[in-house]
């Protein structure tokens, strides 16, 4: 009887999952295995959000698996030797995997091919986590594209591929050793954000919830943060919740009944997408971008060091509402809007003059949908050092970005309530010099005007 590995990573889902579909049609039985990470405590890349959500996908797997016949087993330490040490206890024949997206994950694979050569075992690395994968996207000239405009262009006109079926049956031998299903304690950490519902049921409902409405008026109320018009399905793609390929072809299905507006509204959120894969393909040719700035003539900036500042923002403390709120939603839920993730990181690197690095690293430890690849992208989007930057001297106001998105302080109330009986209109402008809003709320760290000459100068070096 033939016997395959299914190896689980960024893709916790039954449904259009290359590798799991690809494994099961080549052998008679599956073992489908999650491999833990060992660090305790504290960790540079991620935090409690996350791996509070990873333990609710891996828990809604497991029943997904079992309700089809199989069963997860859950094993840790080391990729490749963990898969080693259940390859030599099964027997299995093959081992499939979706490739990762990020360099750690492609250290880890070729680790693990090397040990399948040596053990004599078949390896199938499966592209799924993007609809056009690594280097299949390249210019006229044969070299990757720099820039999103051309990319996104090309991106378009290339055949897309439809989503895969859903298992059915899943057959995984008995009396495979497994460990328990992992809880925030595996890691040392505790629960401290009000996270979305995990799993891949919870991740279709929300996408059918945006696709049945809000997709229609996506392009006028996206940039509004006390809107629900986002998707909110971040974290589920972050995960393989759900499959690019089933998204688009989503979208695909709203467009073909909806208006011309609607189409319009449609083809925004698929550019969305587009630069979500325009950045992984970034980092798959320039994998330099996790330590350095994409453009060289940046890479000698004398940045402040963090301190005091860095702490008031990572705390919602700057006495700049807008930035404020949007720290206190991401300390809160382990999210935050769009547009206030752009508003908040353009603070820290030109208004404190913090490096983007800093404010990288922090968002990824907070944010439940901390994808390495777009988060990389938009800090250096945002520091105007990267692929596609808003230019060096593109810098984005608090005061106006309030009035010209949160008008009403709606947002700003909702995660600042000491502010709740300040007018709007009040929070879009600095308060009186020395006097705060409230007696309860921080003074404004700094003077924009001031801090945006510094920041020009500071560049033009």
């Amino acid at each position: 009887m033939t016997l395959a590995l299914h190896w689980f990573r960024r893709d916790l889902r039954l449904t259009d999952n290359t590798s799991l579909n690809a494994a099961l049609a080549q052998s008679e039985q599956v073992i489908p295995v999650y491999i833990l990470s060992t660090w305790k405590n504290s960790h540079g890349w991620t935090g409690a959000p996350r791996q509070e959500f990873l333990c609710g996908c891996l828990e809604s797997l497991a029943r997904d698996l079992q309700s089809k016949g199989g069963r997860l087993i859950v094993r840790q330490g080391q990729a490749d030797a963990a898969l080693e040490e259940l390859l030599r206890e099964t027997g299995a024949t093959s081992l499939h995997f979706n490739r990762d997206p990020d360099p750690f994950g492609w250290e880890m694979e070729k680790r693990v091919e090397a040990m399948a050569r040596r053990l004599g075992v078949k390896v199938h690395a499966h592209a799924d986590a993007a609809i056009h994968e690594r280097e299949v996207l390249l210019s006229g000239a044969g070299t990757p594209f720099r820039i999103f405009t051309p990319y996104s262009k090309a991106w378009l006109k290339l055949p897309k591929p439809g989503p895969g079926r859903s298992v059915s049956r899943i057959a995984t031998p008995a009396n495979i050793p497994s460990l328990d299903l992992p809880t925030l304690a595996h890691w040392g950490l505790q629960s401290d954000a009000s996270i979305l519902k995990p799993g891949e049921a919870a991740a279709r409902d929300r996408l059918c919830r945006f696709v049945d409405g809000p997709i229609f008026s996506y392009q006028e109320k996206r940039d509004l943060p006390s809107q629900a018009a986002t998707s909110r399905i971040s974290q589920d793609l972050r995960h393989g919740l759900l499959s690019i390929r089933e998204i688009y072809a989503r979208c695909e299905q709203a467009a073909a009944g909806a208006s011309m507006e609607g189409r319009r509204n449609l083809q925004v959120y698929v550019s969305e997408l587009i630069w979500r894969e325009f950045y992984f393909q970034v980092l798959w040719h320039w994998p330099e971008v996790l330590e350095h700035e994409f453009q060289p003539k940046f890479r000698n900036l004398a940045w402040s060091e963090p301190g005091t500042a860095f702490e008031a923002w990572c705390a919602g403390q700057t006495g700049f509402p807008i930035v404020d709120a949007g720290m206190r939603e991401l300390l809160a839920t382990g999210f935050m809007h769009n547009r206030v993730r752009m508003i908040t990181a353009m603070f820290l690197v030109k208004d404190l003059h913090v490096s983007w690095k800093h404010g990288e690293r922090w968002f990824m430890q907070r944010l439940v949908d901390g994808e390495i690849a777009s988060n990389n992208g938009g800090w250096q989007w945002s520091a105007g050092t990267g692929t596609d930057a808003a230019p060096y001297f593109r810098i984005q106001n608090p005061w106006s970005q309030t009035l010209r998105f949160d008008p009403e302080g709606t947002y700003i109330k909702q995660w600042i309530p000491e502010l709740r009986d300040v007018p709007g209109k009040k929070l879009a402008q600095p308060p009186t010099p020395g006097l705060r809003f409230v007696k309860s709320y921080p003074l404004p760290l700094v003077d924009h005007a001031i801090e945006r000459d510094k920041t020009l100068a500071l560049y033009r070096q």
